[in-house]
């Protein structure tokens, strides 16, 4: 089986050169064919449906269907399955208990304001909570998505970046057919920033990586885990996303794309 990479130029530029070392990279859908498997870089979105119905068309396939892909959009999807490995979430106000201990973390089923954290994400109350839940529901990215509270987790950090946004020891882990194919620091616009260089993802155990890789099973294909260590020592989730659209953080492209072709090489289509 044949597997090419249907990118949006503009994103993938800074890929592109190790990503077409392994495979065939395209821009167009017209050069797809059928029997290929497709991973549709930075390409999947706005138009995601009616990019999976003329892949289908064609009789080749996206490496994440449209339902893999909302499983990891929408985190009350995926919650159910991670309960217990990550931060106590509502989706109604009133279910919102009156006092915290830490506050809460308010985001969109997709997307957060966290380059805005101490006005638009974190809040030290619920009274606090809920008057960024109302302006979240206004905005012009988020406002058509779910929105969640989520209890506040202090996470062991580096140093607090602006707006007061820490910037903890996190990791993106990219997963793809229940293999970890790469992993790095998250925060990589603070790499230089961080006393004693990246953090290494190395740290994360394994054990605890594919237990959640377990949990998730077979919803979705290709996709990354966001996880992180609390000040009290727990790895926990802090999100999943579509593998197509997430960025790279510090995460090597010739890592990625190369263990990538591997993995993808045992999907059948």
């Amino acid at each position: 089986m044949n597997t090419k990479i249907l990118y949006r130029e503009l994103d993938f530029k800074h890929e592109f050169e190790d990503a077409s070392k392994y495979f065939e990279c395209i821009n167009r859908r017209s050069k797809i064919q059928k029997d290929e498997l497709i991973i549709g870089r930075y390409s999947v979105l706005p138009y995601y449906n009616e990019l999976q119905d003329d892949v289908d068309y064609i009789g080749a396939k996206l490496i994440n269907t449209y339902k893999q892909h909302r499983f990891v959009a929408d985190l009350w999807n995926w919650y159910y399955w991670l309960s217990e490995y990550t931060p106590k979430t509502y989706n109604r106000l009133e279910d919102v208990p009156d006092t915290t201990t830490c506050g809460y973390v308010v985001k969109g089923e997709t997307n957060s304001k966290k380059n805005l954290w101490d006005t638009h994400m974190f809040a030290a109350s619920k009274k606090d909570a809920i008057n960024i839940y109302c302006d979240l529901q206004n905005d012009g990215l988020l406002g058509h998505q779910q929105i969640y509270i989520r209890e506040y987790v202090p996470l062991e950090t580096y140093l607090i970046g602006l707006r007061g946004l820490p910037i903890t020891k996190e990791f993106r882990v990219f997963v793809c057919n229940g293999q970890v194919i790469s992993k790095a620091f998250y925060w990589s616009n603070y790499v230089e920033d961080i006393p004693g260089g990246e953090p290494s993802a190395d740290e994360i155990p394994n054990s605890f990586l594919y237990k959640i890789i377990d949990r998730i099973g077979k919803n979705i294909d290709f996709y990354v885990i966001d996880v992180a260590k609390t000040q009290s020592g727990k790895w926990i989730v802090i999100e999943l996303n579509d593998g197509q659209m997430s960025g790279l953080s510090c995460n090597k492209p010739e890592i990625l794309y190369k263990n990538l072709f591997k993995a993808a090489s045992e999907i059948s289509i």
